[in-house]
């Protein structure tokens, strides 16, 4: 999906970029395959505790935009998507063209909360790592 640089509308900034991490979450739970009933409550648990009370605009969201995290993320997990790599660009790419939004503070929750993720259950594997590996390079990029 082609995103403009930029945008008038920080509602829509808001909604898009809550629907473009429940991709990036439901890509690093799906990395191995298969979305456990552990990751599914770590997500929503992370998106209670820490993404509700997080503010990185001016405005404070909406619980609807944030809720957005989770909404996308059953949305995919019920479709039974399992194109992980796909999710993973897209979110890629809406972070190139939407880099604004990624302060230093908003990427420090995002591998949090991917890592909690991966580490949910059993531990992480190798494919969760090496997802981990390209988001975290990612999310470094000047």
């Amino acid at each position: 999906m082609k995103y403009p640089k930029t945008m008038k509308s920080e509602n829509y900034l808001s909604l898009d970029f809550y629907q473009n991490l429940g991709k990036l979450f439901y890509a690093i739970a799906s990395a191995d395959g298969h979305v456990h009933e552990a990751e599914l409550i770590t997500i929503k648990e992370m998106v209670k505790k820490d993404w509700l009370s997080f503010t990185y605009t001016k405005d404070h969201p909406t619980n609807d935009e944030v809720h957005q995290i989770i909404v996308t993320f059953d949305r995919l997990h019920s479709a039974g998507n399992s194109n992980g790599n796909l999710l993973f660009n897209d979110f890629v790419t809406f972070k190139n063209t939407q880099s604004h939004l990624f302060t230093k503070k908003i990427k420090e929750l995002i591998l949090k909360t991917a890592i909690h993720i991966s580490e949910s259950f059993s531990g992480k594997n190798k494919s969760e790592l090496m997802l981990l590996a390209k988001l975290n390079i990612e999310l470094n990029k000047v």
